[in-house]
């Protein structure tokens, strides 16, 4: 099972300042910052999170982040792609440690991130803001899978969507993420994307759900 965000290894008790103060502020970015980020990229890349949310429903919410997605699988390519321009570390279990470029470039993922590792965080400097979340996946191009539970799979065509020169993650895909956590901000999530998802969604959604995590809240809700 991967780790829990960064974002959501922080005390109960913690000030407001508390996650800026330990790790450094987040420069806001946008989907389109992705788009162009990605530019020239050979694989598969989308947008993840609550962002993909947003831009499925049109209903706006707050963005302390923006999460990237890639396929694990293409991590060499990943840090080929980011290196002119940014410095990647690796977020684990509450802890960050650099991913240097010239530290075997062409390994794959399992050889150079510490176990369990599914993020990288990106920034220019180290006096510069954090500025996206890279979320590896599991899978290929032809599948999506879902790393809590490798028998929930969905072809990558179907798994992502295109606005606006943007893909994205499918809102259900991203719900059934958000189900595990259950913070307000996922439950909000869930009541303003549940009006918007059709009726195989919502299915696909409730089976997933009923697979990994049986007696979750939402399932009544979407049967």
């Amino acid at each position: 099972m991967p780790p829990e965000p960064l974002s959501d290894a922080v005390p109960d008790d913690r000030p407001d300042d508390w996650f800026e103060h330990w790790y450094g502020p987040w420069a806001p970015r946008t989907p389109r910052d992705v788009a162009a980020l990605f530019a020239g990229y050979p694989g598969i890349w989308w947008v993840a999170g609550g962002w993909a949310l947003e831009a499925f429903t049109g209903v706006e919410r707050h963005h302390e982040d923006i999460d990237p997605g890639v396929l694990r699988q293409d991590l060499p390519a990943l840090r080929r792609h980011l290196a002119p321009t940014l410095h990647t570390w690796a977020a684990s279990s509450g802890t960050l440690s650099p991913v240097r470029p010239d530290v075997d470039p062409d390994a794959p993922a399992d050889d150079v991130l510490p176990e369990g590792c599914g993020q990288l965080w990106t920034r220019r400097d180290a006096t510069s803001p954090w500025e996206f979340d890279v979320l590896l996946s599991p899978g290929t191009a032809q599948t999506w899978v879902y790393e809590r539970d490798p028998a929930i799979t969905m072809p990558m065509a179907d798994a992502l969507w295109v606005a606006d020169g943007v893909t994205y993650l499918q809102p259900e895909i991203q719900l059934l993420y958000k189900a595990r956590g259950l913070r307000p901000k996922d439950r909000r999530d869930f009541d303003a994307t549940l009006p918007a998802l059709g009726r195989d969604r919502r299915a696909w959604l409730a089976d997933a759900l009923g697979r990994t995590l049986p007696g979750h809240p939402w399932l009544d809700a979407l049967h």
